[in-house]
């Protein structure tokens, strides 16, 4: 029987311009609209997500909500994306507040973190998930303005976020950053983006030293392939339509085959956890 939940390749070729849409995506991704149940795991926290617009941000934000959280929406520009993920998210009786902007801006993660507090109460969850990247074949192709547009999203963002977060953090609060499988197997098509990776897996280390003593955890889910809109609005539509095929599970994931990894981290079932890195990868190894 066909595994419609969980499609494998190859997929239809398909391109799409970035950031890409959810809804043109074939097959459109699993975010666990259907699928996820909570049990109260974040009752009373306030959870701050960027990208939450779509892919794996999607599946976070219905996922921490259906566990009791009110949720922070950020998103660079992608309204109908962000529309459904609020719908989801007030389905599940919580809260929501949605802002769109760019996170390279620092003063607009100050805001983002300000207007959480100011509007819906605190912070005591912020997920750094938002990113951004293309592939290339040649180094001599990839402009300075990209590698500093990759650098500024990947790992400045989660850095300024981080920054205006903290002072608002209880004991008990989580920090949860999302690293790849690119951070250990970069792919020389990806060298900007992976090469963030890599310095998000490192600042996931050593914050979570930094802020031991104030008792916020700091820790890090790294997916492999996972199909989302950046996957056909950067990659090549043959490249893009065999996506995931190699791991050992034989396709891409879904986005919701992630949410369960952000949601240990961000509660109590996680309390014991700071500086770890959670593999999601298909069987993409991560030693």
């Amino acid at each position: 029987m066909e595994d419609t939940q969980h499609p494998t390749p190859p997929y239809p070729e398909q391109q799409q311009e970035p950031p890409g849409k959810t809804a043109e995506m074939k097959p459109v991704p699993d975010h666990g609209e259907k699928s996820y149940k909570g049990d109260g795991k974040l009752t009373g926290k306030v959870a701050l997500i960027t990208g939450a617009d779509s892919g794996i941000g999607r599946a976070v934000a219905i996922a921490f909500a259906r566990e009791g959280a009110d949720v922070v929406i950020s998103y660079l520009n992608e309204d109908e994306d962000a529309r459904d993920t609020v719908k989801w998210v007030e389905e599940a009786g919580r809260k929501v507040l949605v802002v769109s902007g760019d996170i390279k801006s620092e003063e607009h993660c100050k805001d983002l973190v300000q207007r959480a507090v100011d509007q819906l109460g605190g912070i005591d969850i912020l997920v750094n998930n938002a990113a951004f990247q293309r592939t290339y074949a040649d180094i001599a192709d990839i402009t300075a303005d990209e590698w500093d547009e990759t650098f500024r999203t990947n790992i400045y963002a989660p850095f300024f976020l981080s920054k205006a977060a903290a002072p608002h953090m209880k004991p008990g609060s989580s920090i949860i950053n999302t690293t790849s499988i690119q951070s250990r197997q970069p792919s020389p098509q990806l060298l900007a983006y992976a090469s963030t990776k890599g310095a998000i897996s490192n600042f996931t280390a050593g914050l979570a030293e930094m802020l031991a003593e104030k008792g916020i955890r700091v820790n890090a889910v790294a997916p492999g392939p996972i199909w989302t809109p950046l996957i056909p609005s950067t990659m090549p539509a043959e490249k893009a339509a065999k996506f995931g095929e190699n791991t050992l599970i034989g396709r891409a994931g879904q986005p919701a085959e992630l949410a369960g990894a952000y949601v240990l981290l961000a509660s109590d079932l996680g309390s014991y956890m700071t500086g770890a890195v959670i593999p999601v990868t298909g069987g993409e190894i991560m030693i």
